[in-house]
């Protein structure tokens, strides 16, 4: 009874304190695409992401309904930084839907202007704001509703404490006339957080910010889990000790324990512990760590390096490796021979047939890309031929007897084919993440792996010049770049035991692996040169190649691709990848597999769209 006493008197005191309108609510999701466009189209950064901000306490005033209630003591307001644009996951501010769109839209139009950081953060705004409105006076009247709107929202300054009224009447102000105010008054307690400006201090927390992968959180999950909460907002985290446990009864003899000089036998790899600390203190106590796969989900994740393979077990390296340059966005500058590229060729591959279970799809694409070879017709008028083009004499001797007789007339005739001036270079991610399984039957190494059969089985039916690589890094100065198949060579039973030999290798410093294939493409004179690049995610490497560096450096490297005259085309199947490649590649440089199981068909199939 207690209980649901408690649980109504809570539902009828937070409705009573709220502020907020559910029912004309905005989420991000809706709008997201919208809202990424209108920035990148009013000037803002196109490499940065789109995202949910993160609810910051904000310390103003609140009503003693709400004290009582517990809430309205955070809020998300909108900042960038470097990499992302965040706003907030849920907009309901306004009483109209319309109002909380417009806030969106102008929110990433305020934050696609040029931020000064050395303004305070009512200065700042309020000089964003005006800017914004003498650049784009479109979007002047949707300002004037927004302000008009959220000025009935704020607090009566005449009900405020001397200093708070000061500073909320400044506030008001600045709206209305934004620089009108050239200093925000002090008081002891913050302003009431405004919507339309951006964030006054970002909740930034290098030191203990905890950022979790789709693929880390996916690994994490139980075997028995049937559940999945999808949660849009971002929230803060920070790193803490697991309990240690030693404040319980004990309910047994400290005979029975174990010495640390006892030894049992037991397998110590699925021994989790769930402290972090303690987990690390196993590994440090380990004299070689041995790496098996387990289904089993871990309490704890270590992240560290592992030495490479020794060269007699690993792939044979071919030369001393290559130095190549890397883009830093930040220095806006090329960093030349920043990375070491090392060519590599499967030690264990041996030669083969094509497997038996893709003999019949291979040939059915094998069918389908013979249609693709252009048809033997006669060509006329030429200068010399197999046969005299009697159409083309006829005329001769007609201008001839007319005394209109032309010079270097083609009189022959002769039936060829048209050829397929085109050479393609596919360049495979072969990744750590290419280890994941894409349902109950195969790994995404395995659909690579099985894409590259088809793709070149597909091509030997038309001719094209092939050339197949695969790539994995370290970090920058260990980039591996695996030969299958070089353009030199034919497509046969040596190239079939390199592809089953890949494996999954390690990181993904895409920029690196991207302008070596450019040398290689650009070297074959074609009229038609496509780079053909097949990933299953972004940019990444350990040493700062995550996020930003790692994109800005990719794209840098197509875009020199395309000054060689190259056409860069990217495959992939994360889900995701339309929130990052429009930026890399451009809006119709790549497409997305949804089923990743449908690569190795789909593969050749776009090739031929690609080259008609």
């Amino acid at each position: 009874m207690e209980e649901q006493v408690g649980q109504l008197w809570h539902r009828f005191i937070t409705r009573a304190a709220a502020t907020s309108y559910p029912l004309a609510a905005v989420e991000l999701t809706e709008i997201s695409k919208a809202v990424g466009v209108l920035f990148r189209a009013l000037g803002g950064d196109g490499g940065l992401r789109v995202e949910a901000t993160t609810a910051a306490a904000h310390g103003a005033r609140r009503t003693w309904l709400q004290r009582v209630a517990g809430t309205n003591q955070q809020v998300e307001l909108c900042w960038r930084d470097a990499e992302i644009l965040r706003l907030p996951a849920r907009i309901d501010w306004f009483p109209k839907k319309a109002l909380n769109r417009d806030l969106y839209l102008w929110l990433a139009a305020l934050a696609a202007g040029e931020i000064d950081h050395s303004l305070a953060w009512f200065e700042l705004n309020q000089e964003l704001t005006v800017k914004t409105l003498l650049c784009f006076p479109g979007l002047k009247p949707r300002y004037q509703r927004l302000v008009e709107a959220l000025l009935e929202l704020r607090p009566d300054y005449n009900r405020l404490p001397v200093d708070e009224a000061a500073a909320e009447r400044a506030i008001q102000q600045a709206l209305r006339e934004p620089g009108s105010i050239a200093e925000l008054p002090a008081a002891k307690r913050p302003a009431q957080p405004v919507p339309l400006w951006l964030h006054p201090s970002p909740p930034i927390n290098t030191s203990n910010l905890v950022t979790v992968t789709e693929k880390e959180a996916s690994a994490k999950k139980s075997s028995k889990q049937s559940e999945t909460v999808d949660d849009k907002r971002r929230r803060r985290g920070e790193r803490t000790k697991m309990p240690d446990g030693d404040k319980g009864l004990l309910a047994f003899r400290l005979e029975s324990m174990f010495t640390r000089a006892d030894y049992t036998k037991v397998d110590r790899c699925t021994d989790d512990e769930e402290d972090i600390e303690a987990a690390k203190n196993a590994l440090d106590d380990m004299d070689v760590v041995s790496v098996a796969r387990d289904n089993k989900p871990a309490k704890t994740s270590l992240r560290f390096d592992l030495d490479l393979p020794a060269p007699a077990y690993d792939d044979t390296p071919l030369g001393e490796g290559i130095l190549l340059p890397e883009w830093d966005y930040k220095l806006q500058q090329s960093r030349p021979n920043y990375c070491c590229l090392q060519p590599m060729l499967a030690t264990t591959a041996q030669a083969m047939e094509l497997p038996a279970n893709l003999k019949r799809t291979a040939h059915k694409l094998r069918r389908q890309f013979e249609a693709l070879i252009p048809k033997r017709i006669w060509h006329k008028g030429q200068q010399d031929g197999s046969e005299i083009d009697l159409d083309a004499y006829l005329l001769h001797i007609t201008e001839r007897h007319s005394g209109r007789m032309s010079t270097e007339t083609g009189l022959y005739r002769d039936f060829r084919g048209g050829g397929r001036d085109l050479a393609c270079l596919l360049l495979a991610d072969l990744s750590l993440s290419t280890d994941a399984w894409v349902n109950n039957k195969a790994r995404v190494i395995e659909i690579i792996r099985d894409s590259l059969f088809l793709f070149a089985e597909s091509l030997v039916a038309t001719g094209d010049q092939l050339a197949m690589y695969g790539f994995s890094s370290r970090n920058r100065s260990h980039v591996r770049f695996h030969t299958i198949k070089t353009f030199a060579e034919k497509y046969d039973a040596t190239v079939r035991g390199r592809i089953q030999a890949i494996k999954p290798g390690f990181y993904t410093r895409m920029g690196a692996a991207i302008r070596h294939a450019t040398t290689l493409l650009s070297q074959q004179k074609v009229s038609q040169p496509l780079l053909l690049l097949l990933t299953d995610g972004k940019p990444n490497d350990l040493d700062q190649y995550e996020g930003r560096y790692g994109v800005e450096d990719t794209r840098m490297a197509l875009h020199e691709a395309r000054k060689l005259g190259l056409q860069p085309f990217c495959v992939t199947i994360d889900e995701k990848a339309s929130d990052y490649l429009p930026h890399i590649f451009g809006t119709k440089s790549y497409v997305v597999i949804r089923n990743p199981s449908e690569l190795p068909r789909e593969l050749p199939l776009l090739y031929a769209r690609l080259t008609q």
